[in-house]
């Protein structure tokens, strides 16, 4: 599925991204161009990249602190 429409970035081209050692929104960026467009895929991109990278995600900031 199309995650990024400005870049045409998919959320399979994420997870290859994450398998190639991308660890952050910034770095799929500048490797993709995701998020450079309108931005409205941001948010969406960094749960598909954290969910590749196996990254719990923490809704309270001492959870994440902890880890």
């Amino acid at each position: 599925m199309y995650v990024c429409i400005c870049h045409g970035v998919t959320d399979q081209d994420i997870r290859q991204a994450a398998d190639a050692g991308c660890g952050s929104l910034t770095e799929l960026t500048m490797r993709t161009g995701l998020g450079s467009g309108c931005g409205t895929c941001g948010e969406f991109a960094r749960e598909i990249l954290d969910e590749a990278r196996g990254v719990k995600a923490f809704p309270l900031a001492v959870f994440a602190a902890a880890a």
